[in-house]
């Protein structure tokens, strides 16, 4: 497979536009070139970085300066040097990436956001439909490590990524009696290797995790143990409702789609999009959710990296 690699130098910054939505930026961030277009409901593209890969300083002055005055704020309120780099590259990946979707008709800079009201951050696109043409729906996780962006259209999105070798202060078997279900802390006993059964824990919170945020509604909107995930099945990943789930989890759907894959070898990365309806029952249902990914360096290189060792599909 042919992987595109697009190499350009970083460029120092105009003056900052004005801070509303819908603001052009003609070509100013031409050197942020535009992905595939995202194809249906489900395909879903994953934009990364490793934070420990950027340190050119003059680099990371011209990111922080795409963020808005409340990031920077809040970037420079995290407690450490490296908590604050982490803060401002996961603002300036997003703002990079939805750029890229809208041809970078909008300026990197004029994203505006609003919250929903359980805190998920949404898109305050431009009332002129002439400048993006289809809605996105995006998603952030991040580890000390790796920080990702995901991206689907037309379809709600949530994305998590774990590292491989996390470890836990208490054992499996206790973590997944507090924040499982039943049928979940069944399924982690039956695997006799600890390795195996810590790995399969972090699986199933990644993806446990991805869904709630697709949701949009935090881990205290839907506990986990209010939903199962069934890793070991003929068919795709599925999601159901507990048995012991209240009156106040109807917001629970087992209409959503799945994929898990190892990233850069070190990483469980989920992805879960909201699925179209109208496949419900039909032999489309069972299309698996269509994944590309890239490793960025936002304005310097982008590497389409599925189909290397770089992402390992596991389900």
């Amino acid at each position: 497979m042919h992987h595109r690699l697009l190499r350009c130098r970083a460029m120092p910054l105009p003056p900052p536009p004005p801070r509303m939505p819908g603001v052009s930026g003609g070509r100013l961030f031409a050197s942020l070139p535009p992905p595939p277009p995202l194809q249906s409901r489900r395909e879903v593209h994953v934009w990364y970085l490793c934070p420990d890969e950027l340190n050119d300083h003059s680099q990371l002055k011209m990111y922080a300066e795409i963020l808005s005055p409340a990031e920077r704020k809040y970037a420079l309120s995290m407690s450490g040097t490296t908590l604050q780099k982490d803060a401002m590259l996961s603002r300036a990946l997003l703002r990079t990436t939805l750029s890229r979707y809208t041809d970078c008709k909008i300026d990197p800079r004029a994203f505006e956001f609003k919250k929903n009201k359980f805190g998920k951050p949404e898109i305050v696109w431009p009332p002129d439909d002439s400048i993006v043409e289809r809605p996105l729906h995006f998603n952030i996780s991040h580890t000390s490590s790796l920080i990702a962006c995901g991206i689907a259209m037309h379809a709600h999105i949530g994305i998590d990524i774990e590292e491989k070798k996390r470890k836990t202060a208490k054992s499996i078997l206790a973590l997944a009696r507090r924040y499982f279900t039943a049928s979940e802390v069944d399924y982690l006993a039956e695997i006799s290797d600890l390795d195996a059964q810590r790995k399969e824990f972090i699986k199933l919170w990644t993806l446990k995790e991805a869904y709630v945020k697709a949701l949009g509604r935090g881990f205290s909107g839907a506990p986990f143990n209010r939903f199962s995930i069934m890793l070991e099945t003929s068919q795709r990943i599925q999601v159901s409702k507990a048995s012991n789930a209240c009156n106040d989890s109807d917001h629970l759907s087992e209409n959503w789609q799945f994929a898990l894959a190892e990233l850069n070898s070190s990483h469980y990365m989920a992805v879960c999009i909201e699925d179209d309806p109208r496949n419900q029952g039909s032999e489309n249902g069972a299309v698996p959710v269509g994944l590309k990914v890239w490793k960025t360096i936002p304005f310097v290189e982008d590497t389409l990296v599925t189909g290397t060792e770089a992402v390992k599909l596991i389900a």
